[in-house]
């Protein structure tokens, strides 16, 4: 009988930890909206240059954006909330379709951040 107790405890243990649910990143700016920054020249400037460490992040959400988007990025937005992984999406579409050239730099400047942060050269 403990045995039994046992097996099942272990199998609750594991499944606890396989339905674990991730923790998100914050929703407090998934209102911005994405395609009024893509339209507009002056303001997807900004944010890309923010973005790749190139100038000023003079925003919360810019500031914020720059923290998670390499990780959203790179694990398909394993943490993002359901309006986080839409504007990606929207990002990803609008700059390979008009702006690959931008995008490819953009992923480039990413990996390099990221794997400075990880102590990798």
């Amino acid at each position: 009988m403990i045995r039994l107790i046992s097996i099942a405890t272990i199998i609750g243990i594991a499944l606890m930890g396989i339905f674990a649910e991730v923790e998100l990143y914050s929703d407090k700016y998934d209102d911005i909206d994405i395609i009024n920054i893509l339209n507009n020249d002056k303001l997807r400037d900004q944010h890309r240059k923010c973005y790749m460490g190139k100038g000023p992040c003079p925003t919360a959400d810019m500031k914020f954006y720059k923290e998670i988007i390499g990780e959203a990025l790179v694990t398909k937005c394993k943490r993002c909330t359901e309006k986080q992984k839409q504007n990606l999406d929207k990002l990803t579409e609008w700059y390979t379709t008009n702006r690959p050239e931008e995008w490819e730099e953009f992923v480039a400047t990413l990996i390099v951040n990221m794997k400075k942060e990880n102590g990798e050269q």
